[in-house]
């Protein structure tokens, strides 16, 4: 789960070995032929925390391999951006980027973070790049032909209360595979991964002329960047992970753990609305706390305009992810309270692309459960640990069904290279929780340190409050320099309601 953004890019290859067993390839850098992005790319992204108008970028495109086993094969397009640095003399090289997802269009996000309070003396240091992944936006998409009536139930299983739910979810479950494995683009599909899209990657590194690479990736970013460092790990400079998933990516567990989440950070939004009794959802988190089970029981009943138990859910979840939406999410819960409609939700752009894109890299990532049996014991056990969500998270949806092809195993995420991983995290993300985080912290043993801040919300750089921790990656970035061990940083109470 994460934010939206947007844009267009390019180049052609150089001479790689891959860490992964047999597949190799090799092949000739071209140059990049950077010009204006497209009036489409080139829209400003809604984004709340900007401080200042989004620079315009440069746009390319760069074919690259669908097959890297065959890389004289059929070729796909991949869309860059560029922000350049305007002091050449303080430029290190580039800073790739990636906002999260997957599903996402990255090609904007350069211009966000620079509009958002990315320090000047990192956009000095560096060109930031941004790409739409393989599969996404402006580089060769997928498509799964989702109809709207599957577009508008999301990404994350209804929530199931038995497991009859749990199978009667299953069919549809089972269809979205089956459109996937037969639309138009299912030719991408086993080379839809966050293996193929590091070694995309790469192909920009080597297509810009740049020995190494230094990369900031948030959310789904976090497992691409661990996945990049760790099949290129001497072309890896500065590599930052922003609000980790654990060192699985985006699998079966981290689909779980979102409930986990939703379960670590919903306190705060209880504390602020029992502190602001005009929303009339109660005087106490606990009463607060009660209220939306209450709400989640009516809707399940008997849906507002359209406005059902899921959507209620789903968005208390995605406007946890920051402080700010949390008066939004109290008018949203009011009006429902009322039996009115709740406050507009701005379309999600191209919202058929992210649901088909995202499909194609989670489920093709790693091996998902087979069996029904098996997510009704998942539900069974969260929807007892976790139960605002937890009956969503753990039931069944396409990947169950996804074709058993399979062209590499999953990327195993370790500590042999260099020590130049800088992980960010805040202690109560809904999104990646902490504890996913310190899993993959342990994965990556000398390589990486941590810096943890004692904040909610998903995201700590450069959107988050916390001076300790946005100090701490700012440093690295631009000086090479880690804390000489884990760093906790304490909550900084002026800066945040919770």
């Amino acid at each position: 789960m994460n934010r939206t953004l947007s844009l267009a890019l390019a180049a052609t290859a150089v001479a790689t070995t891959h860490a992964i067993p047999g597949v190799s390839v090799a092949a000739t850098p071209d140059s990049v032929r950077w010009g204006p992005c497209s009036e489409a790319a080139s829209a400003k992204v809604a984004v709340a925390s900007a401080k200042a108008p989004l620079p315009r970028l440069e746009c390319a495109t760069l074919d690259v391999p669908l097959d890297y086993r065959d890389p004289d094969g059929r070729q796909i397009e991949i869309a860059i951006s560029r922000l350049a640095s305007k002091e050449p003399s303080q430029r290190r090289g580039v800073l790739l980027t990636n906002p999260g997802g997957p599903g996402i269009t990255g090609l904007g996000y350069p211009a966000v973070l620079a509009g958002s309070g990315l320090p000047q003396k990192v956009l000095d240091s560096y060109d930031l790049i941004g790409l739409d992944p393989r599969g996404v936006g402006r580089s060769t998409p997928v498509t799964c032909d989702l109809t709207p009536e599957q577009q508008a139930r999301g990404n994350v299983p209804p929530y199931a209360h038995t497991a009859a739910d749990v199978a009667r979810e299953a069919p549809n479950a089972r269809t979205i595979a089956e459109q996937c494995a037969t639309a138009r683009t299912a030719w991408m599909l086993p080379h839809t991964t966050t293996a193929n899209t590091a070694r995309d990657m790469d192909r920009i590194r080597a297509a810009l002329g740049e020995p190494e690479l230094s990369y900031l990736g948030a959310s789904y970013g976090s497992y691409l960047g661990a996945v990049y460092t760790t099949m290129f790990p001497k072309r890896s400079d500065r590599i930052v992970l922003d609000s980790n998933l654990g060192p699985g990516g985006y699998d079966v567990t981290a689909m779980r753990l979102l409930a986990r989440g939703m379960e670590d950070r919903f306190p705060a939004f209880a504390a602020f609305a029992a502190a602001h009794p005009e929303y009339g959802l109660g005087t106490t988190p606990a009463q607060v706390t009660a209220k939306f089970f209450e709400l989640a029981e009516r809707l399940e009943a008997k849906p507002v305009q359209g406005f059902d138990a899921t959507s209620f859910r789903g968005i208390t979840f995605d406007r946890l992810y920051s402080d700010a939406d949390m008066p939004l999410v109290a008018k949203t819960w009011q009006a429902l309270d009322t039996d009115q409609p709740p406050p507009p939700t701005p379309p999600f752009p191209n919202m058929e692309n992210f649901m088909s894109a995202r499909f194609s890299v989670i489920c093709g990532d790693s091996r998902w459960p087979e069996t029904v049996r098996e997510y009704q014991r998942n539900v069974a056990v969260d929807r007892l640990k976790y139960p605002m969500l937890g009956g969503s998270t753990a039931s069944i949806g396409p990947c169950a069904f996804w074709p058993d092809e399979r062209v590499e195993p999953p990327v195993r995420i370790g500590d042999r290279g260099p020590s130049n991983v800088l992980m960010a995290q805040n202690e109560r993300d809904p999104g990646t929780p902490l504890v996913g985080a310190q899993d993959l912290r342990r994965a990556f043993g000398k390589r990486a340190t941590m810096v943890t801040a004692d904040q909610g919300g998903h995201g700590v750089y450069p959107f988050g409050p916390n001076t300790c921790a946005n100090d701490a990656v700012t440093a690295f970035l631009t000086t090479g320099q880690r804390p000489a061990e884990d760093l906790a940083c304490a909550a900084e109470p002026s800066k945040q309601q919770e």
